[in-house]
């Protein structure tokens, strides 16, 4: 006789809980998932305004190449299947007040060189950065299972295979970018090497990996957008037969006799299943729906000393305008700002610019979508969230000074904005639910990198996590592989083999 369906409740239809609910399905569990927004994708998302189409999200997807691991997942979930990929030549631009730029090419070969011609002297430290490059882009990512689930057999035959990785992994996993640019004699150099990403503390190792990735062409940038990408992922768990409801935002994980039962919607209704996996926010889940009674002392101390990604500010201009002139890049331009400027309380001397050229989907014909972000501080826009009129006049003065700023160095842009939107920390927690905003859980610094986050809560059983809160570094392909992670680990509780399909 055939056994009966087992149930799991999915709390989020971000790339994680979509994730969990397709390889559910795949696996004969009955799922369900429940949404507190409108649409699927959680922080993996798109907006329209005006006839622009704002994306909130990818700038590059690893996993992209059929070359690369990873693709046979984003296969498994239906969301690479006809859709264009771009793979840019330039990552990102650094530019400097004398007129030159740091060009982060994803060619290996092409970025030793211009390091090579921008800081002759320093030939030593670039070459150590380039071998450790090569390293990193000759290794994929295993997906075969979970940490968890590797035995020590497994354990021995993965180091045996990448020996030469782990070797590079622990020489750069404790070097921060701004300590390895003090290696630097070249002062060019010094200044717009740790601006590959901006923030304190930052691990080597990740921007490694970051950039073998884009080297072997495996980390392109989806034509169409986040959204049009959550959404395939939405039909394929659709498909499978799986459950979604949107605007049932969870109030509480139900727990009887120290398993998880089931979950309390914002309306009072109840609903149970045989497993609960949550893969919101890991604050709120931990500390709302949980009411903080299932932590250990390493949990604790994760939410309340390990650092986070800082929320952002994003400010998005529709421009009729093509750029043709500027280069398609996939991480933008960095450029120094004639006097600092104060945007929500911080001084930046800097403008972080994005320009989708390079995505005609975005705008209408001869028009561009272009992006400015920053780091901003939650709590100022906390405490201004709580006067509804000034909220508002802070998002229009900072869109005035945006595009005052950029008509500087592109005269006549002011005159050809036709749309204006502006997010905030606020809107990150408005419609996902993220801790302070943060866009993506824990920051990858050289104590936080891959530190072992346990998917399971102590005290509490037939529950599990998944997402950003216990993948550190976050990004969409780790909230996918981690949505499939706990399948198979329920699987392998049931005495079941994981099983996957391709449509």
């Amino acid at each position: 006789m055939k056994r009966p369906e087992k149930s799991i409740i999915i709390i989020g239809a971000g790339i994680a809980g979509l994730s969990a609910g397709c390889y559910g399905r795949m696996n004969g569990y009955r799922t369900h998932i429940f949404e507190m927004h409108h649409r699927p994708g959680g922080l993996c998302t798109s907006w329209q305004n005006r006839g622009y189409t704002i994306d909130g999200c990818l700038h590059w997807l690893v996993g992209s190449s059929p070359a690369s691991n990873f693709y046979r997942i984003w296969q498994e979930l239906g969301a690479v299947q006809g859709r264009r990929m771009i793979y840019h030549e330039e990552f990102m631009r650094i530019e400097g007040r004398d007129g030159k730029s740091f060009i982060f090419y994803t060619d290996l070969d092409r970025l030793e060189q211009h390091m090579k011609d921008l800081a002759p002297g320093d030939r030593d430290v670039i070459e150590d950065f380039s071998r450790g490059l090569r390293i990193f882009a000759k290794y994929d990512m295993p997906i075969d299972k979970p940490p968890e689930l590797y035995s020590l057999l497994d354990l021995l035959k993965l180091l045996s295979t990448r020996l030469p990785l782990m070797r590079a992994f622990m020489k750069w996993k404790n070097v921060s970018l701004a300590d390895f640019a003090a290696r630097f004699r070249d002062p060019f150099l010094r200044e717009t090497f740790p601006l590959f990403w901006d923030v304190p503390d930052f691990s080597m190792a990740f921007m490694l990996m970051n950039l073998a990735w884009l080297h072997n062409r495996s980390a392109g940038y989806p034509i169409g957008g986040s959204l049009e990408f959550s959404k395939a992922i939405e039909r394929r768990y659709l498909d499978l037969g799986g459950e979604i409801r949107y605007r049932a935002p969870v109030q509480k994980i139900l727990v009887e006799n120290g398993r998880a039962t089931g979950v309390r919607l914002a309306d009072d209704s109840e609903h149970r299943a045989d497993y609960v996996i949550s893969a919101a926010d890991g604050h709120s889940t931990i500390f709302d729906m949980l009411e903080g009674k299932y932590v250990s002392e390493k949990i604790r101390t994760c939410y309340e000393k390990n650092p986070t990604f800082q929320p952002l500010v994003q400010v998005a201009l529709g421009i009729a305008r093509p750029f043709d002139e500027t280069p398609p890049l996939a991480a933008g331009t960095s450029f120094p700002l004639e006097q600092p400027v104060v945007l929500a309380e911080k001084e930046h001397r800097r403008l972080p610019l994005h320009i989708y050229n390079f995505d005609d989907t975005l705008a209408p014909p001869g028009k561009t979508i272009v992006k400015v972000m920053f780091e901003s501080d939650y709590q100022y826009w906390k405490k201004l969230g709580e006067s509804p009129e000034h909220y508002r006049a802070e998002k229009e003065r900072l869109a005035d000074t945006v595009v005052a700023l950029l008509d500087r160095r592109f005269p006549g842009l002011a005159a050809q904005v036709e749309m204006r939107d502006v997010a905030t920390p606020l809107t990150y927690e408005r419609y996902t639910g993220n801790w302070k905003g943060s866009y993506e859980g824990w920051l990858p610094t050289t104590k936080a990198l891959f530190m072992n986050m346990s998917k399971t809560l102590p005290g509490l059983g037939s529950f599990y996590m998944a997402g950003q809160w216990v993948e550190p570094g976050g990004g969409v392909p780790t909230a996918a592989m981690s949505g499939r992670n706990v399948i198979q680990i329920i699987c392998r509780k049931d005495k079941k083999r994981f099983v996957t399909t391709v449509p």
